[in-house]
């Protein structure tokens, strides 16, 4: 486990540090983020992001080119103030945390969310999208953000789901992650949610009669989208209430899932929003 110094400062220089591994180890295994509960976000704005969303940080590490940045050290202040342990490493060092050749100046370590279903209230809220199986973290980093854009309430993970806090997933937020709840279900978990819930639940399937364009979308919304390769299993798509569809007229056989999920939402708002 990794030394807890909090709310000092500790200059690195030895790629051989316990820290450097375990950051290391965070960046490239989901065991490692599973078993502690932190992952790594890298750059000044996904930091400024968490902390000003107040997230707790364990570490944030400082390049050299930090040292002389206003708003990373406002940042690495902030952090501190906060007990985590400031960390002051050379580019190599850094290079050798994130396993990149072009670090960036400010990489932080944070303590994971995760709400349950018993978490979730769709009373008072607007929008939810819900994700089963969804295995390209660039794709599930686009939701998160785009579901973030849209003034959405949360994104829900049903079942076997790529992990929202590898280092890939994080970066596609662009800091959304910080801002939009994630919750995480079983599959019967989300059967028995969307049973229960007040609004529409409606989901977008190779099935799908209605032309995403005709629902009035009561709300709360529960938009639910299918794995990249296989859609919405069918016992999922029977959970919900209306299967959509978005037309194609060229000979593309299917839009990439972070593309459509925006193309559902974007209509969804419309219907109340004026985005």
């Amino acid at each position: 486990m990794i030394e807890k110094r909090q709310g000092a400062v500790k200059q690195i220089t030895s790629h051989s540090n316990p820290i450097v591994k375990e950051i290391k180890g965070l960046v490239a295994q989901r065991k490692h983020r599973s078993q502690s509960g932190l992952f790594v976000a890298e750059g000044l704005k996904l930091a400024t992001d968490a902390l000003e969303a107040g997230w707790g940080v364990r570490y944030l590490a400082l390049g050299p080119e930090a040292r002389d940045n206003p708003v990373a050290q406002k940042a690495a202040a902030a952090a501190k103030a906060r007990g985590a342990l400031i960390l002051e490493a050379s580019t190599a060092v850094m290079s050798a945390m994130t396993r990149k050749d072009n670090p960036q100046m400010v990489v932080g370590v944070y303590e994971q969310k995760l709400l349950g279903a018993r978490d979730i209230d769709p009373a008072g809220t607007t929008l939810w999208v819900a994700l089963d199986r969804v295995r390209d973290p660039g794709n599930l980093g686009t939701i998160i953000r785009t579901v973030d854009a849209v003034g959405g309430a949360g994104v829900m993970l049903v079942g076997d789901c790529t992990d929202p806090f590898a280092v890939e997933a994080v970066r596609a937020t662009m800091g959304s992650l910080f801002h939009v709840p994630l919750a995480k279900l079983g599959k019967d978990e989300f059967k028995s949610l969307a049973e229960k819930w007040p609004g529409t639940v409606a989901a977008t399937h190779l099935k799908g009669s209605v032309d995403y364009r005709t629902p009035d979308y009561a709300e709360p919304v529960l938009l639910v989208m299918g794995n990249e390769q296989k859609g919405l299993e069918d016992d999922m798509a029977a959970a919900c209430r209306t299967l959509i569809r978005i037309p194609q007229v060229g000979q593309a056989d299917s839009l990439n899932l972070a593309v459509a999920t925006g193309v559902a939402l974007y209509e969804i708002r419309r219907k109340h929003l004026e985005l």
